[in-house]
């Protein structure tokens, strides 16, 4: 098996060099690129004692090898029961409580208003793909028109409003992910 890819991965994500990884695992660093090279292979002790540096247990390295989906169609997606129809929230990675943003589609019919939320740890984005509308932090409001993105931090309470005449659409991402998967 071929670990050498994740090794460098995990170190570099660490933001430690082969000498530094190497130090903190007793171990050389003409080791270190032997095993990221996929040149020599490390015995199991050897390979815990690299894995303690990272925090990171056997089984979560090996499961990590597992490619991940990359490409999620629309039967993926996760639609939360709720008996408001006058929006919709479609998660568009399933597992994104697994993850580190929360990516959705939001509809939101003409008039329609998303109940406001308390402010939270996070950030969120949004990019309205079709119609108009209007998004409230504390007392201060925006307009956000189609193909027009907006991007705040958490902190604050906050409300979406559609405003237009249509259906308003916005891909909207929210770091970590705070979407109500119960519905």
């Amino acid at each position: 098996m071929k670990i050498g890819s994740h090794l460098k991965r995990l170190r570099m994500v660490n933001a430690l060099t082969q000498e530094e990884l190497a130090s903190r695992a007793d171990l050389t660093k003409g080791y270190i690129s032997q095993l990221e090279n996929d040149t020599a292979c490390p015995s199991i002790a050897t390979l815990k004692d690299i894995l303690d540096v990272f925090g990171v247990s056997m089984q979560e390295f090996f499961s990590e090898q597992q490619s991940a989906e990359v490409v999620f169609g629309p039967e993926a997606r996760v639609q939360p029961t709720d008996d408001d129809s006058s929006f919709k929230v479609e998660l568009l990675v399933p597992g994104a409580q697994n993850r580190e943003m929360d990516p959705a589609l939001v509809s939101l019919e003409p008039g329609a208003e998303m109940d406001v939320q308390d402010f939270h740890e996070g950030e969120e984005f949004g990019f309205v793909m079709q119609c108009r509308i209007q998004v409230q932090l504390d007392n201060e409001v925006y307009t956000v028109r189609k193909n027009e993105c907006f991007y705040f931090a958490s902190d604050r309470r906050h409300a979406v409003r559609n405003v237009g005449k249509g259906v308003a659409r916005i891909i909207w991402v929210v770091t970590p992910p705070t979407f109500d998967y119960t519905g």
